[in-house]
């Protein structure tokens, strides 16, 4: 049984940290160990490995919790947590800088405290910030944990049955943690896309979010297609695998022959590359690497639809915008074939079309928002 409050014992507090980055974790285990109280007894890159340590023995006194992780993020975690075992919560996140409503999120969930790490100058930030931080967990180490312990609320039916969602409708994943810093770009293409994406690409910083493409190409053209665009560009091009990651400086190209479709992994982008039947009598089909990101991403997408024939993307370009995302379409003077944009268009899916030389740019302020 868990005490209803919690006394200020004369041994160390025991912390467990939880971020995915090795280095954040090591920073924030020596920055705790100088004070003589606080004896840090594990870490892990992901809130189930640290569920699995913890529920082996190893509760700590506070927790110290990032938000944006593979997995679980840090906030679906720390409901799980105040229902199963509530304990004091610090989260230590860049993602609290963007905005008060993950802050509040974080509160409401039952986190003791919020500190909010800057995206630039991390490690020299969590020194400097030694003695706020020591301060903060051991404030943390004498909450009440019965008044951290959240009510239990059923599961919506429908979420909890697994029904589908009506035809036209984008639902949301039910752990979706919607503000994350993580965004990702995703392109379709079909005739006259292969110079239009030189184009493009060649014009973009290794800065921006990861970006996913689907050109229509024939089965092992597509490899050959990506070596070539990344020894002319900054970015990082190849052809997707199976489970990897979009992240910043990476263009992932889908194999020609195999559908390809992104997946959210906590507060994470990874993609699915598939076999299945031709979509709008293609494999792989813009319609559903578009679909899959309304579905997974939301408002923390891109969607680019440049020249082509035929409609495929429209429709998915289409549950991108219904779904949040700003959508973009090259116009008509600049394609080689104004098929795919045109539908899209008509489709009322299209915030602004642009000309081939404009996108680039369009990008570019769009990573750094």
């Amino acid at each position: 049984m868990l005490q209803a409050s919690r006394m200020v014992r004369s041994e160390k507090i025991r912390v467990f940290i939880v971020d995915d980055s090795a280095v954040v974790r090591q920073v924030l285990q020596a920055v705790l160990l100088r004070d003589p109280g606080i004896d840090v007894i594990g870490t892990a890159p992901d809130p189930l490995f640290a569920l699995q340590r913890m529920q082996q023995g190893n509760w700590p006194d506070v927790l110290v919790l990032d938000v944006e992780m593979p997995r679980m993020d840090g906030i679906t975690f720390l409901r799980k947590l105040m229902l199963e075992h509530p304990l004091p919560v610090v989260i230590c996140s860049t993602l609290t800088e963007k905005g008060a409503q993950i802050t509040l999120d974080a509160l409401a969930s039952g986190a003791v405290s919020v500190v909010t790490k800057p995206r630039v100058g991390l490690k020299d930030f969590l020194i400097a910030q030694t003695e706020d931080l020591i301060r903060t967990v051991k404030a943390a180490a004498r909450a009440n944990t019965a008044s951290l312990a959240a009510p239990r609320r059923p599961a919506p039916a429908a979420a909890a049955a697994g029904e589908p969602a009506p035809r036209g409708v984008v639902r949301p994943l039910p752990h979706v943690l919607v503000d994350t810093t993580e965004k990702i770009i995703a392109m379709g293409m079909s005739t006259g896309g292969t110079v239009a994406l030189e184009r493009v690409l060649t014009q973009l910083p290794r800065t921006l979010p990861g970006i996913a493409v689907v050109q229509h190409m024939p089965e092992k053209f597509t490899a050959a297609f990506a070596e070539r665009l990344d020894s002319i560009c900054a970015l990082d091009v190849r052809e997707a695998r199976d489970g990897d990651r979009l992240i910043p400086g990476v263009v992932l190209i889908a194999p020609g022959g195999r559908h390809m479709q992104v997946r959210r992994s906590g507060a994470q982008y990874h993609v699915d590359v598939r076999d299945g039947p031709p979509v709008n009598r293609h494999r792989p089909s813009v319609d559903v690497l578009f679909r899959s990101v309304a579905q997974c991403a939301g408002r923390n997408a891109l969607g680019i639809i440049l020249t082509g024939m035929g409609d495929d993307g429209a429709r998915g370009i289409k549950d991108m915008h219904d779904a949040g995302a700003r959508t973009v379409a090259q116009d008509e003077a600049s394609c080689v074939v104004y098929g795919m944009p045109k539908e899209a268009v008509k489709l009322g899916g299209i915030d602004a079309s642009l000309a081939l030389d404009d996108i680039p740019s369009t990008m570019v302020d769009y990573g750094r928002q």
